[in-house]
């Protein structure tokens, strides 16, 4: 009885000094997936560069979880929530992924967050921008890290009614994204004294956007603006060129990137509006982490490159603080912790999954105020992140206390 007992004494003291982090880890893996668009329409606003942002985030995090792994996978969702929903189910029954990240497609990004949630993994959304991620649909395994209709609409709605453009259409994608940014600020630019003319919805992925700009013209609208994103954006706008829609009317890109600007050129995009949540030539540590980007990608990162490169480094801070992958620990984390980092400063995930940081309104240069090669974008204000984001009083989030 004796040596039974001085065994499983020394089998517990033996186990009081392994490392927790080695413990605590499902198969001693952390798996994190990207599911983005690698073949249609956000293939430049996310895509490979998406991949290779959460690729530098693994490298910076370095050894930080004392022996186990970390192992990333990727996936193309191809702008179908079914075919989102399949890889979802796969990475987290078969392959033991334990977060997912990016998700550029609000539909896709929904139905992978619904079957996220149902089994219990973190999802950071860094791609998607659907506001029933922090209301009627939030989980507790949800965080919804870089921008959402609201501030799209709220940062750069509330200024160009400042700025007397009070009377707006919009050329929308038909599908939940457009749908949600078009009311968002359809409801912004009503509150601060401005009107909505009409809306014209188009499909995804349009080919041909000439009728659409045609009817926008003829709505005579101040503002255009295009409730829209990644090729859909570009090609509306190289319509509106074509049209001569800029020269009588406003064109706003409600969520345009700096890729957009980039594929377009200047002259395209020049004196364009535009909300965007970081930029690249802000300080010394977002040019550090813009160039060392592109040393790879041979483009500069955008907003949703530079949000996914955070997410995924502040997940893995937390699985290394808690010693374990359990989503519920990890999540408390998240929401206990500040984020300070290339992307946010003091951000804050709320309780409805809101990770809250500043927003900024940008204008596109002109050719002639360009210095440097992706040097387009100049900041018009800076908005804090309590008055780019909705309210936390507004939120129909079932986890925020009344």
């Amino acid at each position: 009885m004796k040596r039974i007992q001085l065994l499983l004494a020394l089998i517990a003291g033996a186990a009081m000094h392994c490392s927790p982090v080695h413990a605590a880890i499902s198969g001693n893996v952390v798996r994190i997936g990207v599911m983005t668009d690698l073949s249609g329409v956000y293939l430049d606003y996310a895509g490979k560069g998406s991949v290779e942002a959460a690729r530098m985030a693994i490298e910076d995090f370095g050894d930080g979880l004392k022996g186990s792994k970390i192992e990333l996978v990727t996936a193309d969702h191809q702008n179908k929530a079914d075919v989102g929903s399949a890889k979802a189910r796969e990475w987290i029954d078969r392959d033991g992924v334990d977060a997912i990240v990016d998700l550029p497609n609000s539909s896709v990004a929904l139905a992978v967050a619904r079957i996220a949630s149902e089994k219990k993994r973190v999802v950071l959304v860094t791609g998607g921008a659907n506001l029933r991620h922090t209301n009627e649909e939030c989980s507790p395994y949800v965080v919804h890290y870089v921008y959402d209709t609201f501030a799209l609409a709220n940062v750069a709605g509330k200024a160009m009614v400042r700025q007397g453009l009070k009377s707006w259409y919009f050329l929308t994608a038909d599908y939940a994204f457009g749908q949600s940014l078009e009311s968002a600020t359809s409801d912004v630019i009503r509150a601060a004294g401005g009107s909505v003319s009409g809306s014209i919805k188009h499909p995804l992925n349009a080919s041909d956007f000439s009728s659409f700009v045609l009817q926008a013209q003829a709505s005579k609208a101040s503002v255009v603006a295009l409730a829209n994103g990644g090729g859909d954006t570009i090609n509306a706008i190289k319509a509106a060129n074509d049209f001569g829609l800029t020269k009588n009317q406003t064109l706003v890109g409600l969520i345009m990137t700096i890729s957009d600007v980039h594929s377009l050129g200047l002259k395209a995009t020049q004196r364009m509006k535009m909300t965007d949540a970081w930029y690249w030539d802000m300080n010394p540590e977002t040019r550090e982490f813009g160039k060392r980007f592109f040393a790879r990608m041979n483009r500069m990162p955008n907003m949703v490159h530079a949000g996914t490169y955070s997410a995924v480094l502040q997940y893995l801070k937390a699985v290394a603080a808690t010693g374990s992958d359990d989503s519920d620990g990890v999540m408390s984390y998240l929401k206990s912790h500040k984020i300070n980092d290339v992307f946010a400063k003091n951000g804050l995930v709320r309780a409805d999954g809101r990770m809250m940081h500043d927003m900024y309104l940008m204008e596109v240069k002109a050719p002639g105020e360009s210095r440097t090669p992706w040097d387009y974008l100049k900041l018009v204000a800076t908005v804090p992140a309590d008055e780019a984001f909705q309210p936390l009083s507004a939120s129909r989030c079932a986890l925020v206390k009344r």
